[in-house]
């Protein structure tokens, strides 16, 4: 069906841009933008996964810093106010009753020893300012101007626990331009639902990051992933010259 070798797998995992559809044997179905029809979508823009304070620093610090995620989010919050896109935000955040828990995943674990996206509770903001929890400074302006949507808060991964869907649909969006935190996790557990909901989906590759591990690189699983799943991966580049092009 595909001319699809071992060694062109692996290397979708390293670069995320249209030419490694071709190169895997891969579809490249793209996405065409539309004004009124297309959103930015960001998962965690938070101090937690962005800050070099952020309690995850030591675990993803290298793959945002090499990436210049930092920057690349930046870049699509600045295009969306030049070119009036929506732009939607995913957070996450643990109120005092998600620690008892009784069970959870590994990642879940981790989140909550770190003490991850903690807030005091769903309707108080004592102590939230400046928190890990908190947007990074560089966004608030982005984030906090009376235009963006923030959803309720996603809970484990996904917007299967939150109202981010309706929230696209009651806006008329169909597709999305995807960024944000953490790769393999967050990201690309909203590009899978985004996916499965009917949405057209862009992951932009060096706008997101992930952990990186002994043994596991969370970015190159995602991108392997968003290469086999999603309508287009593009770079922030690509991206904004894309957007210049067509909206």
């Amino acid at each position: 069906m595909f001319n699809i070798t071992k060694k062109a797998l692996l290397g979708a995992g390293l670069v995320a841009t249209a030419s490694i559809s071709v190169a895997a044997g891969l579809p490249d179905p793209g996405v065409t933008f539309t004004q009124g029809h297309t959103a930015i979508v960001i998962t965690d823009p938070q101090n937690d996964f962005l800050s070099p304070d952020g309690v995850t620093w030591g675990l993803v610090g290298k793959s945002v810093t090499e990436n210049k995620t930092v920057e690349n989010i930046e870049k699509l919050f600045k295009i969306a106010d030049t070119k009036e896109i929506p732009v939607f935000i995913s957070p996450h955040y643990y109120y005092p009753h998600d620690h008892k828990w009784e069970h959870g995943g590994a990642l879940e674990k981790v989140m909550h020893g770190l003490g991850m996206f903690d807030r005091s509770g769903p309707l108080d903001t004592e102590g939230f300012e400046g928190s890990g929890a908190d947007w990074l400074e560089a966004y608030k302006p982005y984030i906090n101007n009376g235009r963006t949507v923030v959803s309720s808060p996603h809970k484990v991964y996904g917007p299967e626990t939150n109202d981010m869907v309706l929230q696209l649909r009651k806006a008329g969006i169909d597709k999305i331009i995807l960024a944000g935190m953490s790769a393999n996790l967050c990201t690309e557990s909203h590009m899978r639902e985004f996916m499965e909901q009917g949405f057209e989906v862009q992951i932009v590759s060096d706008a997101t990051a992930a952990a990186q591990m002994p043994g596991i690189d969370g970015y190159q699983a995602a991108m392997v992933n968003f290469r086999m799943i999603s309508n287009a991966v593009r770079t922030t580049q690509e991206t904004l010259d894309q957007i210049n092009r067509e909206l």
